[in-house]
């Protein structure tokens, strides 16, 4: 009996055993697969959102009740998963998509206007901007927690839904604010009916939208430094015309250029929002503009400095990088007050030797040419960035790179003794160099990130410079580390001359060398810096830099009036 008894506890135990063993893994088990399906769902309905955002005449763009809390205007609920439209405004959940997507039309970006000439107001209800007033009463709007009071997509009018039969004019919309940088639908419909496309029948069509009608094309890089392209997209697209912002990754700016060809001759303005690079990519666009005989559309170009360095910006008073500090719309307001300026854009040729069956490198330079330290800190930078593009997505990231490889080379010193390897020429007469690391040849004020190289410490005279002058400023460094003290104004470069042409022989080994922040590594060679070109350029006359704030205090007690504003002596304003 006892050993019965002992059977019997044993089998129960055990019994106890696998059912723990069994609800232990169910435990673990149903959870895993839950997340699973979970995570396979959301995929799945990530992948139809994109698919359906593709296809759609809206620019739709995901969004939940964390991201941006919205109301659907289809259903009228709070959205807890869905998307809206940066274009129009337009907000819908995810049930309602479709729905939305047929019934509610987005901002038409051509379109005939009124007989007598003028443009409706395009409404759409609720989700008005914060801190929006009505046209009306000048009460704040969308205040209740639910989907109301209305938005004019193109002036951006906000009016509440009780005010709307006291709005004066509720049928002419005059496109608000920024209606001088807006390319109105019913222009492109006008175009769109033209049997001769001449620039004297865009000129007869442009001067129906005002004599002060300079539209501004928006060319965005959204790779550039902080990443913030992609939302300043949406933002442009909100306040202008879809049809004249551009996103530079999916349309090169040759192409997203051919729209100036449709525009008066003269007017158009390009704001390129990106790094000093995108800059330059513009600007070759331009020139390729030239060369197809389209010389009368050129632009006038603006920058929004989204880049890690942004000197050429900081040259022209647009500061040193853009991180969301002012309003898209004072962007705007700084582009309709900004003067036109010319800047010289210059030739570099590289001849490779021991190689004559191929054509030199032939690359443009807008900001500087260099071959040594700083060269090689963003040969380093670039190298990396191109293994892992994920890490470098926040200016201060980036600046804090390129300071740890001015520190290696502070202690390893890899471009010592260039003066034995390199020759230097300028305007056709050898100049003797000192014991040097490197040589930079500047066309414009800043250098290296907001630095102001030929000027240095402030403290010694130096010939004057200005960016339509044809002349390159040539200085030399003893390495990263007299770089750095550069840079903090506690010594001073040494200034090798001033020149039109200036050419370098590289005798022997391989050194790093950079055009405007692009690097690489050469060899043995002969490098031709000659004139290419002028371009015409915006000048934000207003805006002013640390380093003017501390200068002005110092020197002048009182504060200029605003029509006198301080300007940079190498600037020449040129008349639009």
């Amino acid at each position: 009996m006892c050993q019965e008894g002992g059977e019997a506890r044993e089998d129960c135990g055990s019994r106890e055993e696998w059912t723990l063993l069994f609800w232990t893994s169910l435990a673990v088990i149903v959870p895993v697969i839950l997340t699973l399906w979970c995570s396979a769902q959301r995929s799945k309905r990530k992948t139809y959102m994109k698919e359906f955002f593709r296809k759609s005449k809206h620019g739709w763009h995901y969004t939940d009740l964390f991201n941006k809390p919205t109301y659907c205007c289809v259903c009228l609920q709070h959205i807890l998963h869905g998307a809206f439209c940066d274009c129009c405004g337009v907000c819908a959940d995810e049930q309602c998509l479709r729905r939305a997507d047929r019934s509610l039309p987005c901002k038409e970006i051509m379109a005939p206007s009124r007989p007598d000439g003028s443009t409706e107001h395009r409404w759409v209800r609720g989700n008005v901007p914060l801190a929006s007033y009505c046209a009306v009463c000048k009460q704040q709007c969308g205040t209740q927690p639910k989907l109301c009071d209305v938005r004019c997509v193109w002036c951006q009018t906000t009016v509440h839904d009780d005010c709307m039969d006291g709005l004066a004019d509720a049928e002419t919309c005059d496109l608000g604010e920024f209606h001088s940088l807006i390319i109105p639908p019913h222009y492109l419909y006008l175009v769109n009916k033209l049997r001769r496309r001449h620039p004297d029948e865009f000129t007869k069509l442009g001067a129906s939208c005002g004599s002060s009608w300079t539209p501004v094309l928006v060319l965005a890089n959204t790779r550039s430094g902080n990443n913030m392209g992609e939302a300043l997209l949406g933002e442009f697209r909100t306040l202008l015309n879809p049809v004249q912002v551009f996103d530079l990754s999916e349309l090169t700016p040759s192409k997203a250029l051919q729209l100036c060809t449709l525009l008066p001759p003269g007017r158009v303005q390009v704001l390129v929002c990106g790094g000093d690079g995108t800059v330059g990519w513009v600007l070759d666009a331009i020139d390729a503009m030239k060369l197809k005989d389209q010389d009368q559309f050129i632009p006038r170009v603006t920058i929004l400095p989204l880049g890690t360095g942004n000197d050429l910006s900081n040259t022209l008073g647009w500061g040193a990088g853009y991180a969301g500090e002012i309003p898209v719309e004072q962007v705007l307001r700084n582009v309709l007050d900004a003067e036109v300026v010319k800047m010289d854009r210059w030739k570099v040729q590289v001849a490779s030797k021991g190689v004559y069956f191929r054509k030199p490198k032939v690359l443009s330079m807008n900001n500087y040419f260099s071959v040594g330290p700083d060269a090689l800190m963003a040969l380093n930078f670039h190298a990396h960035r191109e293994k892992t593009p994920s890490f470098f997505s926040s200016r201060i990231i980036n600046k804090a790179v390129y300071f740890l490889y001015g520190t290696k080379d502070c202690l390893v010193q890899e471009c010592k003794d260039l003066d034995k390897r390199i020759e230097l020429e300028l305007d056709g007469e050898r100049v003797a160099l000192p014991s040097l690391e490197g040589i930079i040849v500047c066309n414009i004020g800043y250098w290296g990130g907001g630095c102001r190289l030929w000027e240095g410490m402030g403290d010694e005279p130096c010939p004057p410079t200005r960016l339509d002058d044809g002349l390159l400023e040539v200085v030399g460094v003893f390495g990263s580390f007299h770089c750095a003290q550069i840079q903090v104004k506690l010594a001073n470069p040494v200034r090798l001359g001033q020149a039109h042409t200036v050419r370098l022989v590289l005798k022997s080994s391989t050194m790093p060398m950079q055009v405007d922040g692009e690097p690489w590594a050469q060899g043995p060679c002969t490098i031709t810096i000659t004139h290419k070109t002028q371009t015409f350029m915006l000048y934000h006359s207003t805006e002013q830099t640390d380093d003017d704030d501390d200068e002005s205090s110092a020197s002048e007690p009182e504060s200029p009036a605003p029509h006198d504003s301080p300007r940079p002596p190498w600037l020449t304003t040129v008349q639009a």
